[in-house]
Formats: C-alpha cells, sequence, structure tokens
C-alpha cells in the first residue's frame, strides 16, 4: 500500500538501513487497518484494484489518507511502546483524525 521507501524517508531512517523493515511493514500494515477502522471503509491503492468498482465504501489512497498514514507509522516508530516512564502519555497525532474525519462514515 505505502512504499517502504516512502515510509523510512518519512521516520528519517537511511534507504540502506534494513534492520527495522520487517517492523516497519507492521507498522504499515497495521496503519492500513487504522485507516479502514476509523473511516469505516475498505481502502484501495487504486481504482483499478478488484473489488474497487464492487464496494460501495470503498476509499482511495490519496494523499490525505497517504500523510495520516504516515503520521500513526511516525508516531509508532518513534514510540515502539505502550507506556512511557517519565514521559507525559500522548495519543496519536490531532492530524490524523483531521486529515481521515471527511473520509468517515458515521452512523451505526
Amino acid at each position: 500500500m505505502l512504499e517502504l521507501e516512502l515510509v523510512k524517508e518519512h521516520c528519517r531512517l537511511e534507504p540502506d538501513f534494513s534492520a527495522d523493515d520487517n517492523l516497519v511493514n507492521v507498522f504499515i500494515g497495521a496503519a492500513r487497518k487504522h485507516v479502514e477502522m476509523y473511516t469505516r471503509r475498505t481502502l484501495y491503492a487504486s481504482a483499478s484494484d478488484p473489488g474497487y468498482e464492487d464496494g460501495e465504501d470503498h476509499l482511495l489512497l490519496d494523499d490525505d489518507v497517504r500523510t495520516a498514514m504516515l503520521l500513526c507509522i511516525g508516531h509508532w516508530y518513534a514510540n515502539r511502546e505502550a507506556a512511557v516512564v517519565g514521559a507525559s502519555a500522548s495519543k496519536l497525532p490531532l492530524a490524523v483524525d483531521a486529515l481521515l474525519q471527511p473520509y468517515r462514515i458515521y452512523g451505526l
């Protein structure tokens, strides 16, 4: 969905640093799931992806969604533990909600 190179650039990782590639790929999958759960839509990379035309609640990976995913991944990469001793707790950046809110389906 997101290219590993783009995520590594966002997290300020050297392109040839591969020790955290598996972790970053897990975060990419988790960010996709977060977008889908928050918006209550199915995320597709392009309109030509299988199932896009059939789904009523499809969502394309545009710049807003891509940015929200990058913000989530950057936050998770920098804060890998559920609790940080000696620091104030923080949740996902507010910008993630602001970027995804226009795409969210509200209701039951």
